[in-house]
């Protein structure tokens, strides 16, 4: 092992998560040593050794609500903890450690390995005014939810406090976190490949219904993890309802999964989906729901599409945003913080009250009507991807993170 210079150890719970191009980058650096950690579920990488690990138990069902997240994050760094405690026996000793510290997994980091630098991803602080919490009155919060928030942030601050520098994709996320702990938080988004995302004029997909579209015809496509509240899903069906009788062309694109990533199941339905098209009335034959697709996939129809709708809370900004933008897509945002940082109105996409379905269904009809009016806005997109986001540069602001002169 003395021919390393530089060893890295990347943690994340659904290893790798954001680090997967930079892990993959440093993994090829020579003399540099790079192993991952992540839970068992996690993808993994092919590219990059890691090391999956287990909880010794799930959260006791008794325990208090509020506290349940928390216990939950104490079990998370105990496991990882325990591997660590593995290697280190082993004679492993990381230079810099760079983690999603969000499920507790670098809580007790420091007691394995106190000299290693530790860099976390600070991604999200949870209910700060004029964030997600109380943003859509539809789903009004409550006092207890406000508490299990704040008693759920002492994760979060003890996790900036204890590491020596914190990162942040965008200014927006930065900005959720708390005063004090700023100074120690850099920018730096992890970045878009622009390479692999451009469009394609000769893009086509047949779905899932024998349909085939083709870049140019007019496609409205929709993007989440998952579809839900957090990321518009219901003003988007409601808007694509308004769309179908306007344009008895169109059709829509719809891409996620039926799962929650972030709030709650609706109380009433197995998932959103179902709940909305009880609510909506569509054209099912021009209404695509794709679930989760491979890469490919996605990517096509993104080249395909003619108008991407991109609805959030003010809440983290998603990488499908900036590869939509990146693909030549024109975006239809909402007008949240975390899209007004990176869209200008009718410069480089078009912004939306996210409460107002009739309005976003103008905006798109608009965009299916009039594709050579929307091309100047379509490039500019691509422009800002390229020169605010890309890997390159954000493989060089993190690799300035590893040490101590990188925070200057």
């Amino acid at each position: 092992m003395s021919s390393i210079e530089q060893r890295i150890l990347l943690v994340h719970q659904n290893f790798p998560g954001q680090f997967r191009r930079i892990g993959l980058n440093w993994a090829q650096e020579p003399g540099w040593e790079v192993i991952g950690l992540g839970r068992r579920t996690a993808p993994g990488m092919n590219t990059v050794r890691w090391i999956p690990y287990d909880l010794a138990r799930q959260p006791h069902k008794q325990q208090h609500p509020y506290l349940r997240q928390m216990e939950d994050a104490v079990l998370h760094g105990q496991a990882v903890a325990r591997v660590l405690l593995k290697l280190k026996q082993q004679g492993y000793k990381p230079d810099a450690i760079l983690a999603h510290p969000g499920w507790g997994e670098t809580l007790y980091v420091r007691d394995v390995f106190p000299d290693a630098r530790l860099i976390h991803f600070c991604e999200w602080y949870y209910g700060t005014p004029g964030s997600d919490v109380g943003f859509d009155p539809e789903f009004p919060s409550s006092f207890d939810t406000l508490a299990k928030l704040r008693t759920w942030n002492a994760l979060h601050t003890l996790n900036l406090t204890n590491c020596d520098v914190g990162v942040s994709p965008t200014q927006w996320q930065r900005s959720r976190h708390p005063d004090i702990f700023l100074p120690k938080i850099h920018l730096a988004h992890e970045g878009i490949d622009t390479e692999l995302l451009q469009p394609d004029p000769k893009a086509h997909l047949t779905l899932p219904s024998g349909h085939t579209v083709k870049a140019g015809d007019p496609v409205i496509t929709y993007v989440a993890r998952n579809l839900e509240p957090y990321r518009g899903f219901h003003h988007f069906m409601r808007m694509l309802a308004k769309v179908q009788q306007a344009h008895p062309r169109c059709h829509a694109i719809i891409v996620g999964g039926d799962e929650v990533s972030y709030g709650q199941k609706p109380s009433d339905a197995p998932n959103w989906r179902e709940k909305m098209l009880r609510e909506v009335q569509l054209d099912a034959t021009r209404a695509h729901f794709m679930g989760k697709v491979p890469y490919d996939v996605y990517r096509k129809v993104l080249q395909i599409s003619s108008a991407h709708v991109y609805l959030t809370y003010p809440f983290v900004l998603s990488w499908s945003m900036l590869e939509a933008m990146a693909s030549g897509c024109l975006v239809i945002g909402s007008r949240t913080g975390p899209v007004q940082e990176v869209i200008t109105d009718g410069v480089n996409g078009l912004l939306v009250d996210f409460f107002d379905t009739a309005s976003m269904a103008d905006k798109v009809v608009e965009a299916l009507t009039h594709p050579a009016a929307m091309r100047s806005m379509r490039e500019a997109a691509q422009r800002c991807v390229r020169e605010r986001y890309s890997l390159l540069e954000g493989e060089k602001a993190f690799r300035r993170l590893l040490t101590p002169c990188g925070d200057a």
